[in-house]
């Protein structure tokens, strides 16, 4: 990706329109997703859609070394997230307390809630192995291509 992180993202999100119309499969939708964001997104190490179902995260389609199949709700980034609803940006994983490592070269991490219908339906989970990787312009993006699962 070349050119404006923004003008980066907005290419991203027509990719993903394109690439997703018609198809109403979700674990299709998932992978083509977290493939596109991982081969698209500059300097990430890991992409995984974690999946809300009975009151834990499970590991969804993802890219990037094996991840962690279970997550508790309020632990590490991911559990966090499903707890508060709200995105998290980690510019040191290293420094978030609880933080799980699955893959130990990531050093940054967001993540980002996922709702259908307003309802509380998973995260997106993104690593870099850079320090201080992601900012709020991934955010304000990932917010708007994470949901395009559905």
């Amino acid at each position: 990706m070349a050119g404006r992180k923004d003008e980066q993202y907005k290419l991203v999100i027509k990719q993903a329109e394109s690439l997703l119309q018609g198809e109403h499969d979700l674990i299709a939708n998932m992978s083509n997703l977290v493939s596109l964001i991982f081969h698209t997104i500059p300097g990430l190490n890991g992409a995984t859609y974690y999946r809300f179902v009975k009151g834990e995260l499970i590991l969804g389609p993802f890219q990037g070394k094996p991840a962690c199949m279970h997550i508790a709700v309020g632990k590490g980034v991911c559990g966090k997230v499903a707890e508060t609803k709200h995105p998290e940006i980690v510019p040191d994983v290293k420094k978030f307390s609880g933080h799980i490592a699955c893959d130990d070269a990531s050093k940054s991490e967001i993540v980002i809630p996922v709702f259908q219908d307003s309802r509380f339906w998973g995260v997106l989970d993104l690593d870099s192995p850079d320090f201080n990787h992601f900012d709020q312009t991934d955010r304000l993006y990932l917010d708007k291509i994470a949901p395009l699962i559905f």
